[in-house]
């Protein structure tokens, strides 16, 4: 499911959507809501499919790709249609809706096969006027169980919250039997700073450091515009280290070489005991 929540990010982090909603349904399946733009759905002027279809079972597939002007993303993260393609095949249903052109197009799979084509219909009044909501039942068969691990889904979609300052990000499990659902609601407005404050077990020593640099049109041939990082760091006495750092909103939990430039940049002699370092460049 991780690689549909980055896809709803995708839209965020592109300034196209302000809300990201995962719901753990009493039945055992998972879906995630945003505001974006939603998939198109028009035929692919070559395979003469839904391209909506395309996303959901063909490899390298997606609108990550083309980073030009005309593309449909400048910068992304994911598994750039790998992933959400493997979801849709180890899924037992995987259906989709989107909203988008003032139409509402859906379908479902079920193990990567379309089970129930494109179906068009006008959107009503009061309906959403574009997003996409991928609801999915994962097959037993393939996975020693069939729930989610709350506390990294919790950890993932909040981080996704702290690293697009303005969008609400929520997390829904619906109990069996119960009228109300348990909801999660994440809004940061100060971004890596607030999730540092947040994550710190001691005062830090000194004011944080943070910064951010990002390409800008003029800048040489070897960066985009809008390549760059951003960063904050804190040096506390108490508390083991706390190292975090993504990619475009991904979790590169190997490190990198983002990672261990920023790690040897603040490794000078100190005798603060902890460092906890946030990364989050662009690529």
């Amino acid at each position: 499911m991780q690689e549909v929540i980055d896809n709803a990010a995708d839209e965020a982090l592109a300034g196209f959507g302000k809300l990201i909603a995962v719901t753990l349904h009493a039945d055992g399946s998972v879906s995630v809501d945003d505001d974006g733009r939603g998939i198109p759905f028009g035929l692919h002027p070559e395979e003469q499919v839904p391209v909506v279809e395309i996303v959901f079972t063909r490899l390298h597939a997606g609108g990550k790709f083309d980073k030009g002007s005309g593309g449909a993303y400048s910068f992304s993260g994911g598994l750039h249609g790998v992933g959400v393609s493997v979801t849709n095949a180890l899924a037992r249903r995987l259906q989709v809706t989107v909203w988008r052109e003032g139409q509402v197009a859906t379908l479902a799979f079920s193990g990567g096969d379309v089970i129930e084509p494109l179906v068009l219909r006008k959107a009503t009044s009061g309906e959403r006027r574009h997003g996409t909501s991928v609801r999915v039942w994962p097959d037993a068969r393939y996975f020693e169980s069939a729930e989610l691990p709350r506390a990294d889904l919790v950890h993932l979609l909040r981080s996704k919250a702290v690293l697009m300052p303005g969008v609400t990000v929520t997390l829904t499990q619906e109990k069996p039997g119960a009228k109300e659902s348990d909801t999660q609601t994440w809004k940061f407005e100060a971004g890596l700073r607030d999730y540092l404050m947040h994550s710190l077990l001691a005062d830090p020593l000194i004011p944080l450091f943070e910064g951010a640099q990002f390409a800008g049109t003029s800048e040489t041939e070897n960066f985009a515009e809008g390549e760059g990082a951003s960063w904050c760091v804190a040096f506390t006495e108490d508390g083991g280290t706390l190292r975090e750092s993504y990619v475009n909103l991904i979790p590169t939990v190997a490190g990198g070489t983002h990672e261990s430039g920023l790690k040897t940049a603040c490794s000078a002699p100190s005798r603060a005991s902890s460092t906890c370092t946030h990364c989050c460049p662009r690529a």
